[in-house]
């Protein structure tokens, strides 16, 4: 099951490359366009995962999956709150959510949520001696 584990941990990582926001006149961003530091919350998170992986340490594989899932939440509202944000010196609240509605979510939150999704719920099957 380590492969599987590791097919979820190469899908979280390559999935923060892939297209997450649609900005209009921009183009799309991935993860470290979207914010540095959130970025690199995910590669760390990504590497401790990596380190539970090789060591059969599953109960660390599982709450670094569960920090991704976080994190991914938190990057959502935090995208849809800066995009309300971004526009609110337009005078009709209207005119601000029709602006804010612009900017969409791409497809690489399906493979991120996907590998973070699989590292949580394959577990390793622990060789007796």
């Amino acid at each position: 099951m380590k492969n599987l584990q590791l097919l979820g941990l190469i899908l979280v990582i390559a999935g923060s490359f892939l297209p997450l926001v649609h900005v209009p006149i921009i183009g799309n961003w991935n993860y470290w366009q979207l914010d540095h530091y959130l970025a690199i919350f995910c590669w760390i998170f990504c590497a401790c995962a990596l380190f539970g992986i090789v060591n059969n340490r599953s109960v660390l594989v599982n709450t670094f999956a569960v920090f991704l899932l976080i994190l991914f939440v938190f990057t959502l509202f935090a995208v849809k709150y800066q995009a309300a944000s971004y526009f609110s010196f337009l005078p009709f609240k209207s005119w601000t959510e029709a602006f804010a509605g612009t900017i969409k979510l791409r497809w690489g939150w399906f493979a991120e949520f996907l590998g973070a999704l699989i590292m949580l719920f394959v577990k390793n099957k622990q060789k007796t001696q």
